[in-house]
C-alpha cells in the first residue's frame, strides 16, 4: 500500500512538470524567420515612387553606384552594367531600387479675376502719291516698288506711286479708312465714296481705286482729252448724268459712281468690261465683241484696276439704296 502511493505521487509530479513546460512553450514569441532591414538601409535621397529603372548600391564605407540590376549570391554581390555582369570586391551595405521621378499632372485653372488680352495686330498701310492710303496684309518693298498683297492676291506698285510704307495703330471702330481698309486721306472724299457706293450699288473700293487711278483724288484735274475732277468725267458724261459742276466732288463722285453702276448693268456685272467702258467707252467694248479693246491704256488701265480690286466679275454690284437715275 506504502508503495502505490508512492508511485500515485511520482505520477502526478511527473504530470504537473509537463504541463508546466508545455506553458512555457506556448508564452514563447515565435522564431523570426526574416530579418528586418534596418532603417539605416534604406536611402533617404531615393525616390519610394514611380517606375523603378535601376538599382544603387551602397557600399559600407559611404560610396555608391547606381547599376541595371543587382542581386546577392552568397557572400558576394553581382551586379549587370550595360552588357557587363560582374561581382564587387567591396562590402556592400545596402541595395535599393531607384525610381523613375514620377510625373505629375497638374491642370492649371485659370484666374477668372484676370482676363487675357490679345495684342492687337498692327496695321500695314502703303501711302500713295496724292495723299491716299491702302490697308494691306503683307508688303516686301523692292528697288522698283512694292508687292503686297491684300486678301490673298499678289499686287506690284510702282516706287513713283508710293509715297511710304508705315504700320499704323490697330483699327479703330469708326474712324474712317481703318474699318474698310482704304482711305482717300480726306474723310470728306471717303464719306461721298461710302455714301455713293451704298446708294448705286458699287462697291465704295471699287469706286476709290478708280478715283485713285484717275485723279490721284485731286478734285480739280483736267486731263490733255478734257476729262475733270476726281472721277475725270468727260463733257457729255457729266451732262447725261446731271453733274453741272464737274470740279465739285459731291456732284463728279455721284455722277462718277453713277455711270460706274449703268456700266456694270450693260455688261452683266463683268468688272472688266465696266472699267474698260469707263476707260475708253462702251461703245468701243461693243464694237469689239464685248471684249476688253486692244488698246495698251484700257488693258493697262483694266489689268491694274482689276489686280488689285481683286474680286469676282460680279462682285462690285450690290443693291442700291435709291434709283439710279440722274439728278
Amino acid at each position: 500500500m506504502a508503495i502505490l502511493s508512492k508511485l500515485l505521487v511520482l505520477v502526478i509530479a511527473l504530470a504537473l512538470c509537463a504541463a508546466s513546460i508545455h506553458a512555457q512553450k506556448r508564452q514563447r514569441p515565435a522564431k523570426q524567420t526574416a530579418k528586418a532591414t534596418p532603417s539605416s538601409s534604406i536611402d533617404p535621397d531615393v525616390v519610394t515612387s514611380g517606375e523603378v529603372i535601376g538599382q544603387r548600391v551602397k557600399f559600407t564605407d559611404g560610396g555608391s553606384l547606381n547599376v541595371d540590376s543587382a542581386w546577392r549570391r552568397g557572400e558576394e554581390v553581382w551586379i549587370t552594367q550595360g552588357k557587363i555582369t560582374r561581382s564587387l570586391d567591396r562590402p556592400v551595405k545596402s541595395i535599393d531600387p531607384i525610381h523613375a521621378a514620377p510625373t505629375k499632372q497638374s491642370v492649371d485653372k485659370p484666374d477668372p479675376k484676370v482676363a487675357e488680352v490679345a495684342a492687337p495686330a498692327m496695321a500695314t498701310w502703303i501711302y500713295l502719291v496724292g495723299g491716299a492710303r491702302v490697308k494691306v496684309d503683307q508688303v516686301n518693298e523692292t528697288p522698283d516698288g512694292a508687292w503686297y498683297t491684300r486678301d490673298n492676291l499678289s499686287v506690284f506698285l510702282a516706287s513713283n506711286r508710293i509715297e511710304r510704307i508705315a504700320r499704323d495703330e490697330p483699327a479703330i471702330a469708326g474712324e474712317p479708312g481703318r474699318t474698310t481698309g482704304w482711305t482717300s486721306g480726306n474723310t470728306s472724299i471717303d464719306r461721298l465714296i461710302r455714301t455713293n457706293g451704298s446708294r448705286f450699288g458699287v462697291d465704295p473700293y471699287l469706286v476709290f481705286l478708280v478715283i485713285e487711278q484717275e485723279s490721284h483724288f485731286r478734285p480739280r484735274v483736267v486731263s490733255p482729252k478734257g476729262a475733270q475732277g476726281l472721277m475725270q468725267l468727260m463733257p457729255g458724261t457729266a451732262r447725261r448724268f446731271g453733274v453741272k459742276r464737274p470740279f465739285d466732288p459731291v456732284e463728279n463722285i455721284r455722277g462718277g459712281t453713277q455711270y460706274l453702276k449703268q456700266l456694270m448693268v450693260m455688261f452683266g456685272g463683268r468688272v472688266d468690261l465696266a472699267l474698260a467702258s469707263y476707260n475708253a467707252g462702251e461703245g468701243r467694248v461693243i464694237q469689239y465683241g464685248h471684249k476688253v479693246p486692244p488698246f495698251r491704256e484700257t488693258q493697262d488701265y483694266v489689268r491694274k484696276i482689276s489686280k488689285r480690286y481683286g474680286s469676282p466679275r460680279k462682285k462690285a454690284v450690290t443693291s442700291p439704296t435709291q434709283p439710279t437715275s440722274g439728278e
